[in-house]
């Protein structure tokens, strides 16, 4: 098992890290930056292996799974992704049904007898992208989310864990205007409206288990996309409780869809994250990659959405 970890990113805690190193059968890579982090894994598929492993948070997913993309044709050409959540938020394993509150040996245990299946990913591109393709495996957010993010750094989610989302986001509100958004759905013609925020999306939480996309399926060949409306005196605290219960997408301040792709503009610029990382706030699109990547999933895993209000298996 080839295990990738970025030295660098303020996860996948240096106790973790130790104890990868005792186990059998486990080679450890550290990588020092994104870049190594992607070539890596790039490597990795090119050399045959069967399995990577990414052991860090949604950020450290996101590089690994952008580096097995590099190499090959479809999914069965590629190495199996596996995920040893050992991050702040763990978003996506959320969504792949790990558990996440367990020594990294029963992890590591786990992954050996997981099951396979074949994932969609989102391709998002940009116009300071400089060309590159880029994929994201959990969520992309807009708006509100990206003025948290812009807030967000590695020693506030050192110092609060997943509680450093709510504490950039309390920073945020003061300083947030609303954004005048023209939002392309599919191949049709372009709606304007007023957004507080976006989430594109292909897993269902984000920020550390917020339920941003609770319909999500990342089998189903679609993107879930959330638009929260701005100016029509948006109640935060009432759709973060709705959120919460798990039906907030019937609010009426919610636009909601599911699309193969949509594309994303405004004024003034919003700043898109893409699986919790800051990129851009040029236009942007996105755009599904059906079956694009084998992952390895855990007992609670559901291809399915949960019904609302149904409890988290992990």
């Amino acid at each position: 098992m080839l295990v990738l970890y970025n030295s660098n990113a303020g996860s996948a805690p240096g106790a973790d890290v130790d104890a990868l190193r005792t186990y059998r059968g486990v080679e450890l890579v550290a990588c020092e930056n994104p870049d190594d982090t992607i070539a890596a894994a790039a490597d990795a598929a090119r050399t045959g292996h069967d399995v990577v492993v990414a052991a860090g948070g949604d950020g450290t997913i996101h590089l690994v799974a952008n580096g097995l993309m590099e190499a090959g044709g479809s999914a069965e050409d590629r190495p199996a992704l596996g995920v040893l959540p050992l991050g702040t938020g763990n978003d996506f394993a959320r969504t792949l049904g790990l558990p996440l509150k367990q020594p990294v040996g029963a992890a590591v245990e786990a992954l050996g007898h997981a099951s396979t299946r074949t994932l969609d990913l989102i391709r998002v591109s940009h116009p300071d992208g400089e060309g590159q393709t880029q994929y994201a495996v959990n969520a992309c957010a807009g708006g509100f989310s990206g003025a948290v993010d812009e807030i967000l750094t590695d020693d506030l989610k050192a110092t609060w864990g997943p509680l450093a989302y709510l504490v950039g986001g309390v920073k945020a509100l003061p300083a947030l205007d609303g954004y005048r958004t023209h939002v392309t759905w599919g191949g049709g013609p372009a709606e304007t409206v007023d957004a507080f925020n976006i989430v594109v999306a292909n897993g269902r939480t984000a920020g550390g288990g917020r339920p941003v996309a609770p319909r999500a399926s990342p089998e189903d060949g679609l993107l879930d996309v959330v638009l929260v409306r701005s100016g029509t005196g948006l109640d935060v605290a009432r759709l973060l409780a709705r959120a919460a219960a798990g039906d907030y997408l019937n609010d009426d301040g919610i636009v909601f869809d599911q699309v193969e792709r949509v594309a994303v503009t405004s004024t003034p610029g919003m700043w898109f994250n893409v699986d919790g990382e800051l990129r851009t706030n040029d236009p942007i699109t996105f755009e599904v990659v059906p079956a694009a990547l084998r992952v390895l999933v855990g007992p609670g895993y559901q291809a399915a959405p949960p019904e609302p209000g149904a409890t988290s298996p992990v």
